[in-house]
């Protein structure tokens, strides 16, 4: 059958854009950066926070006070958290960014990774 070790896969990723910071890792990237960070930074307080609402808005009908004391501290914590997520996300981001500024010629891979990070070719 079909069997590749590591070091071939590497070597595989290598030869697709041997010109690239990324090494052939590109797409990985691109679909960290483009596709998994937006998701993470906006889907998921958009979620958390609806949650939150539609809990608050359960207890509001049910009248229950007590219900709704619980209900406004569960939104006010995935209020906090989804504002977390966000911060979290763009934080990463930035140090991936300035990873390699900071380790200038010290630490050429760093510099690398960081212009594979600020622009992955195509």
């Amino acid at each position: 059958m079909f069997n590749l070790s590591l070091m071939n896969m590497v070597q595989v990723l290598d030869t697709v854009n041997p010109d690239s910071p990324c090494h052939g890792f590109d797409f990985i990237v691109r679909i960290i950066k483009n596709g998994l960070f937006p998701i993470l930074q906006i889907g998921i307080p958009i979620i958390l926070i609806v949650l939150g609402t539609l809990d608050l808005g359960k207890a509001v009908i049910s009248s229950d006070d007590k219900a709704v004391k619980e209900a406004q501290g569960k939104l006010i914590k995935r209020c906090i958290y989804a504002i977390a997520v966000f911060f979290i996300v763009t934080l990463v981001n930035l140090l991936f960014t300035m990873v390699g500024n900071i380790a200038g010629d010290a630490a050429p891979g760093l510099t690398e990774w960081s212009q594979c990070w600020s622009n992955p070719q195509d």
